[in-house]
């Protein structure tokens, strides 16, 4: 006689076993509706995707806030627009900024000439338009070569200490300790010059401190973490731990200060240029624009008003941007 068959439910499991399962003081069951609960949280790809969100990087983060920042877009757009009139200025203005007529002095605004003439018959709008040139050459220059110098050195007396980074914190707090406009004043009296090169070279001695003590810093927080640790036990160089490693990590703090200070090294620039040490004739700049309309500002207010209104714009949308760029790469503000 065949023997009798256990009833099946439709979804085919015994209900003996699921009676079994149930008497066992209810873990099964427990564990039954949390792999239920889970399934039924799964949601189905979107289209496009094959598996969920990737993983974001701090640089994608902070690209995406930014792309939606309205600070940093009027910021990006201005200082896009005075990259561009400092390469091609003639663009924007076709006359010759070192040309003058002193017939129309202190004049003001003529058609074709919607900024007047300074105290010399010069064009005062195309000095401002060629005027961006040097200040954009100065601020970036001495931005990029402050951050090379000051990462470097920083960098380096984070990651190895002992006596280079006592070293390094004793040079820097004697440079700390120099007036800026009075340590430019004595530097380039000493080291003058037509050209933009001895400013800048005065801006990245007097800059690379901060920039330094900004990498230290990050430098000695970034190697105390479990993923340097881990590559220094697997055998890791101390090159290649810098390079792949901390420098990826750390920088984030050195491009949000460096990029405040370049607005802040256009400024340096116009007020030693209006001191009479900075730039000099025949190089076209604001701040010496500045300096030579400073006695007419009653009689002819025009002469000071646009290049001082150029300079300020341009020292404000750096800082904008260095503002935007800080909100986007600190974590504590997500």
């Amino acid at each position: 006689m065949p023997e009798p068959k256990t009833p099946q439910n439709p979804q085919g499991k015994n209900p003996h076993d699921e009676g079994a399962i149930s008497a066992l003081g209810g873990s099964g069951g427990a564990m039954d509706l949390a792999v239920a609960e889970g399934a039924s949280l799964e949601k189905p790809p979107k289209p496009g995707q094959s598996g969920g969100d990737k993983a974001r990087s701090l640089w994608s983060d902070a690209w995406h806030d930014l792309r939606r920042n309205p600070v940093f877009i009027v910021s990006g757009l201005i200082i896009a627009f005075l990259v561009f009139i400092s390469l091609w200025p003639h663009v924007l203005a076709s006359g010759d900024p070192l040309a003058c007529d002193l017939g129309k002095a202190q004049q003001g605004s003529q058609p074709g000439h919607p900024f007047g003439f300074n105290g010399q018959g010069c064009d005062v709008y195309t000095r401002t338009v060629y005027g961006a040139r040097a200040s954009v050459t100065v601020g970036v220059c001495a931005t990029v070569g402050v951050a090379l110098l000051g990462s470097l050195l920083g960098g380096l007396a984070g990651f190895f200490g002992g006596w280079f980074d006592a070293l390094l914190s004793r040079i820097t707090d004697v440079f700390f300790a120099i007036p800026v406009v009075l340590g430019g004043l004595v530097f380039l009296s000493v080291v003058p010059g037509t050209t933009v090169w001895p400013v800048i070279t005065f801006i990245v001695l007097l800059g690379w401190p901060q920039i330094a003590r900004i990498a230290r810093g990050s430098v000695i927080t970034a190697k105390q973490n479990d993923y340097v640790q881990a590559a220094r036990a697997l055998g890791a160089g101390n090159s290649r731990m810098l390079l792949r490693h901390i420098t990826p990590n750390a920088i984030a703090p050195v491009i949000v200060v460096a990029t405040i200070a370049l607005g802040t090294y256009i400024a340096l620039e116009a007020t030693l240029s209006y001191l009479g040490v900075g730039l000099k004739a025949p190089t076209v700049s604001w701040g010496i624009d500045i300096s030579s309309a400073s006695g007419y500002v009653r009689n002819a207010p025009h002469m000071l008003l646009w290049p001082a209104g150029a300079l300020a714009v341009t020292v404000l949308a750096f800082i904008m941007l260095g503002d935007a760029v800080r909100d986007a790469l600190d974590p504590k503000l997500r």
